[in-house]
């Protein structure tokens, strides 16, 4: 009788080993490793090759045309696959538990199934019944929309075979299971294998497939680092369980540009759209409170108004506290350093609380002299204009640097009533400034707060 080989896969990148081992030497994760009985695939069982029969050929000779999308009744979502959903596509969503993914999904399913289009949604979580109860609370009445509670791949597959669907929803690959791998579902070597076997049946039947994923205590996808590269788009489904609000996020997109954002709010008839996020990010500001600004941030193409409030007290303890909430937390202390060494303002002995309001995530340099004049006002204890909006770049040396498509950022922020816009200097040539707002060009964080706050 031969003997069965096992080997042992981490479970957070996939890494393998002929033996148990208590770190991971590919990710530094402890306690990772799975014993699994090593099964050799055959090509038909990868998923993989779905082209094998094709000849290569030159890239001039490969006929160009753009790619259909099917558009959804949410542009929102259309904005961020980039203008719909490419036919062939494979997208994988993550988020938190209850944060709405499943929601999200059923309500673009009943969309595109009252479009005389046949949807296919496959639950490995829920029953069928289940799944209705939810329906009912969304009113989804669509004949179209058929649903499948299933794990097993194969019999997956035999159904698409079946209903030749022209979408398929599949909540969540981390039930899925195939028989040939003899790990449990959920593991890398079942995500990786049945994550293929869907990819095929995405290119092969050029039908889009919407996957679900889970999401580890730190916010990434669960699983192994491949199932992203696999897919051809990856969006994220982000906010806080006790808020109404939700930012769907991409970070990958073949067919689109990635970073782009759309916003919804969660009602009980189902996710709403917000059009206008600048305005549901403003609505609740204080105003004459000492330590607040307001930058117009770029969330892919969409410009994106956000305040920014700072409180700065005296420390209590023997070393000072630095906290930020929506930003990087290391930035925090280096604009302070940089207001303490070029502008002279002591905050050595200081507590330092940062926020972006509305929960919202920002990580690109332009928001930095933002913070910096909202920490320098908190500090003085002197309130900067309501009607100033601030964008640019700090630098260490105190310099404020040039920043991208600061024609859209100035527009959205006269769109929605500011009065003066306090810019880069390097930014004021080539384009056309709105008439209804001062633009101030800045060369340093000194000349930046002179006119935010000491006027």
């Amino acid at each position: 009788m031969a003997k069965v080989k096992t080997k042992f896969v981490c479970q957070e990148c996939g890494y393998e080993t002929p033996k148990w081992m208590g770190k991971c030497p590919s990710c530094n994760n402890w306690n990772t490793f799975v014993e699994e009985v090593a099964t050799k695939l055959t090509s038909k069982h990868t998923g993989i090759g779905h082209a094998s029969a094709t000849k290569p050929e030159s890239i001039t000779a490969v006929e160009s045309k753009e790619e259909a999308r099917i558009a959804t009744d949410m542009p929102e979502l259309n904005r961020v696959l980039g203008g719909g959903i490419v036919a062939g596509s494979l997208v994988l969503i993550g988020g938190d538990p209850g944060i709405g993914k499943s929601t999200l999904l059923l309500q673009v399913s009943d969309q595109i199934a009252k479009k005389d289009a046949k949807v296919l949604y496959i639950s490995g979580e829920e029953s069928t019944r289940q799944t209705k109860l939810r329906a009912d609370r969304l009113g989804i009445t669509a004949d179209n929309l058929y649903v499948l509670s299933e794990t097993n791949m194969q019999l997956i597959s035999s159904q698409i075979d079946q209903l030749e669907p022209n979408f398929i929803v599949i909540d969540s690959i981390q039930t899925i299971f195939k028989e040939e791998v003899t790990s449990a579902p959920g593991s890398v070597s079942q995500v990786r294998e049945c994550t293929s076997e869907l990819m095929r049946i995405a290119k092969t039947k050029h039908v889009p497939i919407f996957i679900v994923g889970h999401v580890t205590k730190e916010g990434a996808i669960a699983g192994p680092r491949l199932l992203e590269h696999m897919v051809d788009a990856v969006l994220y489904f982000e906010g806080e369980r006790h808020h109404t609000f939700r930012i769907l996020r991409g970070v990958k997109n073949r067919f689109g540009s990635t970073h782009e954002m759309g916003i919804f709010e969660m009602k009980e008839e189902g996710l709403k759209e917000v059009l206008n996020p600048s305005e549901i990010f403003l609505e609740e500001r204080s105003q004459g409170a000492a330590g607040s600004t307001v930058v117009a941030s770029m969330e892919g193409t969409r410009p994106v108004l956000v305040e920014i409030q700072s409180l700065i007290s005296p420390t209590s303890f023997g070393q000072a506290r630095r906290m930020a909430t929506g930003i990087d937390h290391n930035r925090v202390p280096l604009l302070m350093a940089v207001l303490e060494k070029r502008v002279g303002l002591l905050m050595q002995n200081q507590d330092a609380y940062v926020k972006v309001a509305g929960g919202v995530k920002l990580d690109e340099p332009a928001i930095d002299l933002a913070v910096a004049v909202s920490i320098a006002s908190s500090f003085k204890n002197k309130v900067s204009r309501p009607d100033d909006v601030l964008i640019g770049e700090v630098g260490l040396t105190g310099e404020i640097r040039r920043v991208s498509r600061i024609e859209q950022r100035v527009q959205e922020a006269a769109k929605l009533g500011f009065k003066r816009a306090i810019i880069p200097e390097n930014n004021l040539d080539g384009w056309t400034v709105p008439s209804s707002i001062e633009v101030i060009g800045v060369k340093s964080v000194q000349e930046a707060l002179e006119i935010a706050i000491d006027e």
